[in-house]
């Protein structure tokens, strides 16, 4: 059941404190230089290594089809995407799902996104262009165009976003999957899962994959803008699965503190879509809670001799 009284308190400093609010620079300071090497950054600022370090590890990504590494090989796009009904042409370096393009539909010689908006080969291969021109990358470098098969998301989130594929955001520390976050897509965020672009967070209980509360721009909302839905019946399936992807980053990446961004694809249940080492502190706002307390508590703790099996069940005992 959401609980929305946090939120009538949540401005004031003396509040955010007494909620355990961790903020940009405690975060920067005591958890990113402390628990993320700076050598292992590139592995998850380009989706493309992420891709292949999950790949060597078994664990499940979106199929990758292509990668357009060069003006030359542009023209090429088309023989990648020939036959599909759907796609996602994305920058390898990019961030806060700046250039993505999401096509759902291919009619007559047209591509179609979410929207319904069409656009032609010469847009798809300009788009191409401009990733490798870094007009999406981080600090504006050369980029790479990623091809990857398109998420048919799973039947059990219809109604819960507009436009786009939902997906879970789950933050691990030393290994341990301590909060998560559902980011529901808009017609304000067009199609996207970006909160600063205007989609719903949903906190989602770490041991059960039920709803805890709902925001928009940090302002509360029980369903969502455009379909109605309600949130607080919203239910991750397959969650188990969810968490032990994102425990598993851990390993993958050597990252102490990271972001696992997962969607549930209705064919191959949940595939790891990127990770973070730098995520964000709205998941708190969602959650209604701050990250301070199970940092705190996980620090404590003896965690490191722990294996993926203990670290799942210490998340199970001390944050159900």
């Amino acid at each position: 059941m959401m609980t929305f009284s946090f939120f009538k308190e949540f401005a004031q400093p003396r509040k955010l404190k007494q909620q355990g609010i961790l903020g940009m620079n405690q975060r920067n300071n005591m958890y990113i230089s402390r628990y993320n090497p700076r050598k292992l950054f590139p592995l998850v600022d380009n989706k493309l290594k992420t891709k292949q370090i999950a790949e060597d590890a078994n664990v499940s990504t979106p199929e990758l089809l292509g990668v357009i590494d060069n003006q030359h090989s542009v023209k090429s796009v088309d023989k990648l995407i020939a036959g599909l009904n759907g796609f996602v042409i994305k920058p390898a370096k990019g961030s806060g799902g700046k250039g993505i393009l999401v096509i759902t539909k291919v009619e007559g010689g047209r591509y179609y996104k979410p929207s319904g908006s069409e656009c032609s080969i010469d847009d798809i291969e300009r788009h191409c262009s401009n990733i490798l021109a870094g007009l999406f990358s981080l600090g504006g470098g050369i980029d790479v165009a990623v091809v990857e098969a398109l998420i048919v998301f799973d039947d059990s989130f219809e109604g819960y976003s507009f436009e786009g594929v939902p997906d879970v955001r789950v933050i691990v520390f030393k290994g341990i999957p301590m909060m998560a976050m559902m980011r529901l897509s808009t017609s304000m965020s067009d199609g996207k899962a970006n909160l600063h672009q205007g989609a719903v967070g949903v906190g989602i209980n770490i041991t059960t994959g039920e709803a805890l509360n709902a925001v928009q721009y940090d302002e509360m909302v029980s369903h969502h803008p455009d379909t109605q839905k309600e949130l607080a019946l919203l239910k991750v399936p397959h969650w188990e699965e969810v968490i032990r992807l994102a425990a598993q980053c851990y390993d993958i990446s050597g990252l102490g503190y990271l972001g696992a961004d997962v969607v549930l694809d209705r064919d191959h249940g949940p595939m790891l879509l990127e990770l973070n080492a730098r995520p964000g502190l709205a998941i708190q706002i969602a959650n209604g809670m701050g990250l301070l307390p199970r940092l705190q508590q996980i620090e404590a703790a003896n965690t490191e001799s722990m294996n993926l099996d203990q670290r799942l069940a210490y998340c199970k005992q001390h944050f159900g």
